[in-house]
């Protein structure tokens, strides 16, 4: 019988230098909370997930600054965080397996993702739970692809039929991702490395919401969104 656990991992070691800000964008004000405060939030709004493990830089001195004492000893800091995002998640696991085990959930989300909802939360659980592989939020592509010359100019129109927009959380067993992680090389996220090993991760529709804050009016948009959800409850 496999496990019905579920446990988070936050990937926050690295430097966001292109959203031009001083310091890490984890850390970046959100709502008067640092972002990676409301990534947080949205895992273990979840009574499913039992800690989420956020993986820091060795020399990470800003985590401490803030108040996490609202989720207990639901959030684990693990301070061995790598030079790429995959060196980071390979690590955060490595150091997670004296709690985790192998056929227990692991749900890989960014720091930089903090508009995650409860109900792309839940589809994942009801569609992933009894999956022998695993999968990920996606939305479907709905605008016109065009790829560029170097000069930035348009040489074709891509179709964009079957093509999907990665999200996180990426939901996979801990041990399965453990070992694709370890066999793979750099890998842009954690599907990439189950696909190196032949498998094929399902897609979850997943929603615009779920915005990735890369550039700085990536942020106003998040704040925006939060404050709009906070007049709704």
């Amino acid at each position: 019988m496999t496990s019905e656990r579920y446990f988070g991992l936050i990937p926050a070691a690295g430097a966001g230098q292109r959203m031009g800000q001083a310091g890490p964008k984890q850390y970046l004000d959100l709502s008067g909370r640092p972002m990676l405060y409301h990534s947080v939030k949205a895992l273990l709004a979840s009574g499913r997930i039992d800690i989420v493990f956020v993986v820091l830089a060795p020399a990470d001195n800003e985590f401490k600054r803030h108040d996490w004492t609202e989720f207990g000893e639901r959030i684990a800091p693990l301070f061995c965080g790598g030079a790429t995002r995959r060196d980071s998640v390979l690590n955060g696991l490595v150091a997670a397996s004296s709690t985790v085990q192998a056929d227990d959930w692991m749900l890989v989300h960014d720091a930089a993702r903090p508009c995650l909802g409860r109900d792309e939360l839940q589809r994942m659980f009801d569609a992933l739970t009894a999956d022998e592989v695993g999968g990920i939020l996606a939305v479907p592509v709905a605008d016109t692809l065009k790829r560029s010359d170097a000069d930035a100019r348009i040489v074709a129109t891509e179709g964009r039929e079957q093509l999907w927009l990665a999200q996180t959380p990426q939901m996979f067993r801990h041990g399965l991702l453990l070992q694709a992680l370890g066999r793979s090389g750099e890998v842009t996220d954690e599907a990439g490395a189950m696909e190196a090993m032949g498998l094929k991760p399902k897609l979850i529709q997943g929603s615009a919401a779920n915005l990735k804050v890369t550039y700085a009016q990536d942020l106003r948009l998040a704040q925006t969104i939060l404050s709009s959800r906070e007049t709704q409850t």
